[in-house]
């Protein structure tokens, strides 16, 4: 559900900002594709976590915003986060070979 580069960004710009079109979504990632972000968002809307609006508009556009359960991952994601941050300068317990 989770699984890829970019789902996990795509979630914390929609957190930061309710609704997002593509192009914005697009620019706030550097370095994600066009193929590879359309593809995430795909992944994410078909788990239920992002709801894709189409627009039939001149000129025409998309924008996502995220679903109930998008919303329910917020607290527990930016709790992993927070953790994540708070504990980086910690020093990894060292490694025993296997015997």
């Amino acid at each position: 559900m989770l699984d890829g580069r970019w789902k996990l960004d795509i979630l914390f710009r929609l957190f930061e900002r309710p609704v997002l079109r593509f192009a914005e979504l697009q620019r706030s990632l550097s370095g994600v594709s066009h193929k590879v972000l359309i593809q995430q968002l795909r992944d994410l809307e078909t788990d239920g976590l992002v709801l894709r609006t189409d627009h039939a508009e001149v000129p025409p556009h998309v924008d996502y915003r995220l679903t109930q359960g998008g919303e329910a991952l917020r607290p527990v994601l930016v709790a992993l986060r927070d953790f994540a941050r708070s504990h980086s300068a910690i020093e990894p317990l060292p490694v025993s070979p296997a015997d």
